[in-house]
């Protein structure tokens, strides 16, 4: 068989492969959504994720099918997360926040609609979860103010929950 034949068929199975494994996440994921109730938002944003990563894996794969040096691909990864750290560390927020929103997707049992109580040293949040995105999560308290918290902060305090929608 020709060369370029083979690496077309190994280029197929590796996209019919992500395909396949991006069907089965979705599934787990959506699984996971109805077991803890969460939102429509929480799951797309997880999902889109888990979407690029299987792509940027499935592209390295592919470009390793067809030859690209791996020494050559290795330095170019490094100095794209090179890149990549530098930014993040002068947004340090932005990644421990990405984390704690997946953390608390997966994790944690606060759910959209639960009414809590956020402990602080000198000053309290009390309200009702509206919304629990990538970076922050809202709260919206009895005279209808809303606060947004960092998620990296919400996982750092102490939180009681007083009423919690839809148990478990």
């Amino acid at each position: 068989m020709e060369e370029s034949y083979i690496k077309l068929i190994e280029s197929a199975i590796v996209i019919i492969l992500a395909i396949i494994i991006r069907y089965f996440t979705r599934v787990g994921l959506r699984k996971v959504a109805l077991k803890f109730n969460f939102g429509d938002v929480r799951k797309k944003m997880i999902g889109k994720f888990f979407n690029i990563l299987y792509v940027v894996i499935a592209i390295s794969v592919i470009l390793i099918i067809w030859g690209v040096d791996q020494k050559e691909l290795a330095f170019y990864l490094s100095s794209m997360l090179a890149v990549l750290g530098i930014a993040f560390f002068a947004q340090w927020s932005l990644l421990s926040n990405v984390t704690a929103g997946i953390i608390l997707f997966f994790n944690h049992p606060l759910k959209i609609g639960d009414t809590i109580s956020i402990v602080e040293k000198d000053f309290n949040i009390m309200g009702r979860i509206t919304n629990i995105g990538l970076f922050f999560t809202h709260i919206r308290n009895e005279t209808d103010e809303k606060t947004t918290i960092p998620n990296s902060v919400l996982l750092q305090k102490m939180i009681v929950i007083h009423h919690q929608n839809n148990p478990v």
